[in-house]
């Protein structure tokens, strides 16, 4: 009965996601202020859509972290803690080394030609200065290598704290002497990767991680 009907685009779908991804920006670059509470209203009106889809991404935003949702109280934007930064990243960068690892077991010779494709741009972002051009970047340059590992599970684990941590490292200051440590250390990790070295290519993406959750964490003691 259905041979000969005309095919209907679901849109509630789409509109979920790119309402979810545009929220997640707003609270990663901080357009949305950590413990600030979260306009729902405006945020309606700014992307004309009613409460309901509203709601069903703030419920996938409390999921992952970022918000926190309190009876009559409404949504509040979670802060980020040294404390919540000194436990996750450790298991970050254990995940991110065990990426690092089957990637070079798995990655194509296409693939560690984007990895290198995609440094050579970010340096370039680097020697302009344009910071959220590099971050773009930085981030594309880890999910290959995460796909390139070739684990579902690894890589859902690995992004779920990955978001947790991007506004933290988006929102603390990039020291001049911390942004040139992060280029070196992707070089090594290009090199690594292009050897198809995992043990070394592990323990550099591992190292990278611990110095981003010493950086950010002198960044929160500061503020």
């Amino acid at each position: 009965m259905f041979e000969n009907s005309a095919p209907q685009a679901i849109s509630r779908k789409s509109l979920h996601q790119e309402l979810v991804d545009r929220l997640q920006q707003m609270l990663i670059s901080g357009e949305l202020s950590p413990g600030a509470k979260v306009p729902e209203k405006n945020l309606c009106a700014q992307f004309g859509v009613s409460r309901t889809p509203m709601r069903e991404a703030l419920k996938v935003l409390a999921s992952e972290g970022l918000i926190r949702l309190e009876p009559n109280r409404g949504a509040w934007v979670t802060k980020v803690t040294v404390s919540e930064v000194n436990e996750v990243f450790p298991v970050l960068g254990a995940l991110e080394a065990l990426s690092g690892e089957l990637a070079c077991e798995n990655i194509t010779d296409a693939g560690i030609d984007a990895v290198r494709s995609l440094h050579l741009e970010m340096v370039e972002k680097y020697n302009a200065r344009d910071l959220d051009g590099y971050f773009a970047i930085n981030q594309r340059i880890h999910r290959v290598i995460l796909l390139a590992a070739g684990n579902d599970t690894l890589t859902t684990s690995c992004q779920a704290l990955s978001l947790r941590m991007q506004r933290a490292r988006y929102l603390a200051n990039m020291s001049e002497e911390r942004w040139r440590t992060a280029i070196a250390e992707h070089e090594k990790i290009l090199l690594y990767l292009s050897e198809r070295n995992g043990p070394e290519l592990g323990r550099t993406l591992a190292g990278h991680m611990e110095t981003k959750r010493a950086s950010i964490v002198k960044w929160l003691q500061n503020a």
